[in-house]
């Protein structure tokens, strides 16, 4: 599965995408987590099982879906971006990809 975060410049999710990979190792979980700049998102998500967009570009949301109709695209709770939960975050994207 793969999980495609987004934000402005791709950098401010790092931070997350490793955390969630370690809770992915940790859980057993086979999965690709990679993080781009929004301006990228047509060209790096078509494969993605679910995109998650960090709060500073939620407002992308809509433009994000019309996009990828067939993918769940949604935004990430601030919360868990914020204080960097990658095991919530991981675990949301997995429930979404098995909508």
């Amino acid at each position: 599965m793969h999980i495609v975060l987004c934000c402005n410049q791709g950098m401010s999710t790092s931070m997350l995408v490793k955390k969630m990979r370690e809770a992915a190792a940790k859980n057993g979980v086979d999965v690709q987590i990679d993080a781009y700049p929004i301006s990228e998102i047509e060209e790096k998500a078509p494969d993605a099982a679910v995109i998650l967009l960090g709060p500073q570009v939620r407002f992308e949301l809509n433009r994000v879906k019309g996009l990828f109709p067939n993918i769940p695209v949604e935004s990430i709770n601030p919360q868990d971006y914020g204080l960097v939960r990658g095991e919530n975050v991981l675990n949301h994207a997995i429930e979404l990809a098995g909508k």
